[in-house]
């Protein structure tokens, strides 16, 4: 855990190491100079993506909080789940959305909210759907939720800016050229805060996933429920998939990605069942996974990590029992 929150730590630097450096180029715009008018303008902008970004996933996913009563079966399961993860019990939604997913988000670990989508509800059986909790509430023990949660949203406002000054700026008068500028610096550090978004989440789905079965749950529960929710992506249809596209790294697995995980992960079900059982998780643990250039490029430009690399990763881990205890 320890390497995971050195790497988090070092792309918090650098995020806000990017943000100064497009309020630098603003201020220079506009003939500010001063260095505390940067550094504050910075905090600034970091300080309304603490505090709205929760509000834009909730409202992009159509998330609606529920209580016990609603839902019984979801709720006791998140709840147990927390007490053996020893977090404060996050608040339960439901996104009103078809897609089969779930997620993870919030200000901080008193602040968690694990959301669930109406598609996953009807997908999974009890122990896959136990697995994928573990693994979202594993993301707010990490304390990777906030990182990511900041991470996602500069992107955004950075492609805004360059939009802005590419093709709204002065064009015209002495400034012209100083507009382009910010507008192609400002693009280059949409590209680059991209590449930080899906490092990180990259990252923090392997230490979620070990997560998941340290708090009990069997590898192969976690492991046929990624096959299932693959199965779900690829039969949405592509709007339903562009709807969720800018949030894709809050996700337990790539919707874009759906189609070739399932080819991927095909092989792995010997039986055809749809599902992916010890037996056959067994079996994978001593076989080698080996990527191609094209496959490795693909992963450094996705969100999750190469889904074969990743379930071969969960056949090295054996859960018990106790297996909370450790965490």
């Amino acid at each position: 855990m320890f390497f995971l929150k050195l790497r988090m730590f070092i792309l918090v630097g650098i995020l806000f190491a990017i943000v100064y450096a497009v309020a630098v180029m603003i201020g220079s715009y506009f003939g500010l100079t001063n260095f505390y008018f940067y550094l504050g303008l910075s905090l600034v902008m970091m300080f309304i993506q603490y505090m709205i970004g929760p509000k834009l996933v909730e409202w992009s996913m159509h998330i609606k909080y529920i209580k016990r009563e609603e839902n019984p079966r979801l709720f006791q399961m998140v709840e147990s789940l927390s007490m053996r993860a020893n977090i404060p019990m996050p608040r339960i939604g439901i996104a009103d959305i078809p897609l089969p997913n779930a997620f993870a988000f919030g200000r901080s670990i008193k602040d968690g909210r694990v959301c669930v989508t109406r598609g996953i509800l009807g997908l999974l059986n009890e122990d896959e759907l136990k697995a994928v909790l573990g693994h979202e509430l594993s993301h707010l023990k990490n304390r990777d939720v906030l990182t990511i949660t900041l991470l996602s949203v500069i992107p955004m406002v950075l492609y805004r800016i360059a939009w802005q000054f590419l093709f709204f700026g002065r064009s015209r008068d002495e400034r012209g050229s100083n507009t382009a500028l910010i507008g192609i610096a400002a693009f280059i550090f949409y590209f680059i805060t991209n590449l930080l978004v899906l490092y990180a989440s990259r990252i923090r789905e392997y230490f979620a996933d070990q997560g998941s079965v340290l708090l009990g749950n069997k590898p192969a529960s976690l492991a046929s429920s990624l096959y299932k929710l693959a199965y779900g992506s690829a039969r949405m249809n592509k709007d339903s998939l562009k709807e969720v596209e800018g949030l894709k790294a809050f996700f337990i697995n790539d919707p874009s990605r759906g189609l070739s995980e399932v080819k991927e992960l095909a092989q792995l079900d010997l039986d055809k069942s749809g599902t992916i059982d010890t037996q056959e998780l067994e079996l994978l643990k001593n076989k080698q996974v080996r990527l191609g250039f094209g496959d490795r490029l693909l992963e450094a430009f996705s969100t999750h990590p190469n889904m074969l690399k990743r379930i071969k990763q969960l056949s090295t881990y054996k859960a018990t029992p106790d297996t909370f205890q450790r965490i």
